[in-house]
């Protein structure tokens, strides 16, 4: 057993907060909103007073927040978790952020005496309910493995990429790989249906042959059931999508199909879908066709 701080407990931050508890793991929370910890501390966490508290004494502090800004704050700022952490200590952070936001965080950090592990996750909701996300590592390899059972609890695939900032990146090819395929599946079901063609038997073709991924065994039906419920918000894809574009630029590298995805899901956020999942997408294809894969 360890003891663990956990910092933010958003859709994905609380279920995963309660596997760790769910394995034995002794859980002290805090979120900028406190009602969000009522259901994680009723599970059997201890509730903390901000996120240097959350830190103070424990082994392991994980932060689990939305953007580099939030890392920096939650981390960095006056009663964040630098100021809590103690010597040998790791933070662990699980959000999808900037991998120079990332090295730079690791930086502070390590001047504390506190080691970090980059390992941001992909999985969506259902995963980290599931505790079966995939969890990408970044860091010291030794640091790694001794926070591998915590990882456990949180996940089923679990893959050292490499030195800090590593994760990220991982995390990153991964967005640009799952949200250009949640844009080829919604451009092939659209196709296909204004063509005459019946969805369940073209999602039912299509998974088993070359075509098939996740992305269309899992959100095809929920685009043929108009179920636009997030397992993972435009809003947060269209975030990671520019943390892809700002790192790309960093590196001066050339990317063709991910700026025409960011101004796709820029659409659908100005069209109100921001809050929606992925699947959105095609609601913006419907809009430029004139037509709606149930036939309208």
């Amino acid at each position: 057993m360890s003891k663990i701080g956990f910092v933010g407990l958003g859709l994905m931050g609380s279920p995963m907060s309660r596997n760790l508890i769910k394995a034995g793991h002794e859980v002290t929370v805090w979120n900028r909103t406190a009602a969000r910890m009522d259901e994680v501390v009723a599970a059997g966490a201890t509730s903390a007073g901000s996120a240097k508290d959350a830190a103070k004494g424990n082994d392991v502090t994980v932060t689990m927040v939305g953007d580099s800004a939030d890392v920096e704050q939650v981390v960095l700022d006056q009663d964040g978790v630098i100021e809590g952490a103690h010597r040998g200590s790791v933070v662990i952070d699980m959000s999808t952020i900037s991998p120079s936001v990332t090295r730079a965080v690791a930086g502070k950090l390590r001047e504390k005496g506190v080691e970090m592990l980059d390992a941001p996750v992909s999985g969506g909701v259902i995963g980290a309910a599931g505790g079966t996300l995939s969890i990408m590592i970044g860091g010291d390899r030794s640091v790694f493995e001794r926070c591998t059972p915590i990882l456990e609890a949180m996940g089923t695939r679990i893959t050292y990429c490499g030195e800090i900032g590593m994760g990220q990146v991982t995390k990153l090819a991964n967005q640009i790989i799952g949200t250009g395929t949640i844009a080829a599946v919604c451009e092939g079901l659209l196709y296909a249906a204004r063509a005459g063609g019946d969805p369940d038997a073209i999602i039912g073709a299509l998974t088993g042959g070359a075509a098939n991924s996740w992305m269309l065994e899992n959100l095809g039906p929920k685009i043929h059931d108009r179920d636009f419920a997030p397992g993972f918000m435009v809003d947060l894809a269209q975030k990671d999508i520019r943390l892809v574009l700002e790192s790309a630029e960093e590196m001066d590298l050339p990317l063709v199909l991910i700026p025409i995805v960011n101004q796709m899901f820029r659409s659908a956020q100005r069209m109100g879908m921001g809050r929606e999942g992925t699947q959105a997408y095609v609601k913006v294809l419907e809009r430029l066709a004139d037509f709606e894969i149930d036939g309208s």
